[in-house]
């Protein structure tokens, strides 16, 4: 991957954490050879300490891998705006594993401390977010502070300076990896990092903790390979052929309704040329992928059903093989400063149901941010 974030892990029981201060930490110096650097990444000196400075870069320790633990770093930055933290349990070329870092100009903000998955070699913060994901704490400027994260089976715990009570309970890892490398990373702008160590706490039970899934939502569904989107008409269904040709692959959502499809497809990076130009939100993407995934709704007469739809980042809705509906809902698409969280309630179709099965087919394209939807039908009387 690219650039990583640091994060600080959950709180132990008190004799979970005893048995862990008699483990031996690992310390790394910022000019450890243990660091292995990526991108614009230097040892240097800040604020009067010797220091590790990262922008647009990560240092991931090498042949080292985390299950349970405490990793412990102070970190100082000049820079205005940033995403800087600590990606953790990784696999072995970053496409997977978690992500958990603070931003300088959401300082205060309730989103200033955000924790995303990384799923497929791309960031998932658009289809996961609120309680668990993202949090408010203030980020100090030209000073050190100290982050510490606590990880315990399926959840994680990032402390900011010295609280006693964690800044961001991460509540339920979505990655679903127990063990990985980790790094320290910085998107953008310079922050420096030192006083690392890392030391393995005993392995906690592995206990998710699943939101509940509405009454109405579709989770059993099928998707196809990833297309080049710009090569399609995603305003056509496919074809009785493409559809028997096509490899499909049975998916089910997770709760509370979420497919993410990254974890069964690479994510695209492509260029998008309305991030900063308004101007250009109906230009073609070059690089855009689509995946179409189906299901089938059955109903015991025929009816109209209204459909509550959230979608990373672009959709067309075909029902029975006709066209019912296309929208985007990129970051910066619907305004400047649209993020594009998905919600199962961000659109809402009527569909309008035959007796019998139906089949209901989404064309899902990705931007960035994370690629999925969330489908619910309404309980609506005749």
């Amino acid at each position: 991957m690219s650039t990583r974030t640091r994060l600080v892990l959950p709180l132990a029981l008190l004799a979970t954490s005893l048995h862990a201060l008699a483990q031996p930490a690992l310390k790394l110096s910022p000019d450890s050879p243990q660091w292995e650097l990526e991108g614009n990444a230097k040892v240097t000196q800040y604020l009067g300490r010797k220091c590790l400075m990262l922008d647009g870069a990560a240092a991931a320790i090498k042949a080292f891998e985390l299950g349970d633990g405490v990793i412990d770093v102070d970190v100082a930055t000049p820079a205005r705006r940033g995403f800087f933290g600590i990606q953790f349990r990784l696999d072995g070329d970053g496409a997977n594993g978690e992500w958990v870092y603070l931003r300088q100009h959401k300082s205060g903000l309730p989103d200033a401390l955000q924790y995303t998955p990384v799923l497929g070699g791309g960031l998932n913060w658009q289809l996961y977010s609120g309680k668990g994901f993202t949090g408010a704490v203030d980020v100090p400027q030209n000073e050190w502070f100290h982050l510490r994260l606590e990880i315990k089976g399926a959840q994680a715990n990032l402390f900011v300076d010295n609280m006693r009570q964690p800044a961001l309970v991460m509540d339920d890892l979505k990655s679903g990896l127990a063990k990985g490398q980790v790094a320290l990373a910085s998107l953008t702008g310079d922050v420096c990092f030192t006083n690392f160590e890392v030391r393995s706490t005993p392995a906690a039970p592995w206990q998710r903790n699943w939101p509940a899934t509405p009454q109405g939502t579709l989770t059993k569904w099928r998707i196809s390979a990833s297309l080049d989107a710009l090569a399609r008409n995603l305003e056509r269904p496919m074809s009785l052929q493409e559809k028997e040709q096509m490899q499909w692959q049975d998916v089910q959502a997770e709760a509370p309704g979420i497919v993410a499809l990254q974890r069964y497809r690479e994510a695209p990076h492509p260029p998008v040329s309305f991030a900063n130009d308004p101007s250009k939100r109906l230009e073609p993407q070059k690089g855009m992928r689509v995946i179409y995934a189906q299901t089938q709704i059955e109903s015991d007469r025929k009816q109209t059903k209204k459909l509550y739809l959230g979608y990373s980042d672009d959709v067309t809705v075909f029902l029975n093989g006709r066209i019912l509906y296309r929208g985007r809902s990129a970051q910066s698409f619907r305004d400047p400063g649209f993020l594009g969280i998905m919600d199962a309630e961000n659109d809402a179709i009527y569909l309008p149901l035959d007796a019998g099965r139906n089949e209901l087919v989404l064309a899902v394209s990705e931007l960035g941010g994370g690629w999925g939807f969330i489908a619910r039908l309404a309980d609506m009387d005749p």
